[in-house]
């Protein structure tokens, strides 16, 4: 697997990615909450690539996980007593974490969170930051494998999609 910055060349392909992950989602048990057509979409990698900051993960030549690392927090964010304070120059985001579902349980989240961990040291960062939803327990369970810590719950405003509490975690680097 080879993780890299994504292009404008990956917007299609990760625009089915997406559209695959949430076409499984509706079909079983969908923890995140994602919801086809309204998150993740095109224009979330869009975005991303825009933004210089949208990485996929990669298996011969096939794009099998993207996540988004950018410095700009959700609003809960600046509400929440984080294991250090820092200012958001210091920090990376990470949003859009996405691994296709015929990769699920080889250990691709794990080496993504691990690529976002060293991407962070490498740039000086100092802490990595996420939201998840409260129900998605598969995801929680990857976040402190990784030694990701448990902050607070926040509302991100997302209760017209019977999303209503999100865990915040940190990952000092």
């Amino acid at each position: 697997m080879t993780i890299r910055l994504g292009t404008e060349e990956d917007i299609d392909d990760l625009a089915r990615l997406y559209d695959d992950l949430n076409d499984y989602l509706a079909v079983t048990t969908n923890y995140p909450g994602w919801k086809k057509g309204v998150y993740p979409v095109r224009e979330n990698a869009i975005d991303g690539i825009k933004e210089g900051c949208l990485y996929v993960a990669t298996d011969n030549d096939e794009i099998i996980g993207s996540m988004i690392l950018r410095h700009k927090p959700e609003p809960a964010y600046l509400t929440a007593s984080w294991q250090v304070e820092l200012n958001y120059e210091n920090v990376l985001v990470l949003y859009t974490f996405v691994v296709s579902p015929s990769h699920w349980k080889r250990g691709i989240g794990q080496e993504m969170l691990a690529f976002a961990a060293e991407h962070g040291r490498n740039s000086k960062i100092k802490a990595l930051r996420l939201d998840v939803y409260e129900k998605n327990v598969p995801a929680i369970g990857l976040y402190e494998k990784c030694g990701f810590k448990y902050i607070t719950t926040v509302s991100l405003g997302l209760e017209n999609y019977g999303l209503s509490c999100f865990r915040l975690y940190e990952k000092l680097l």
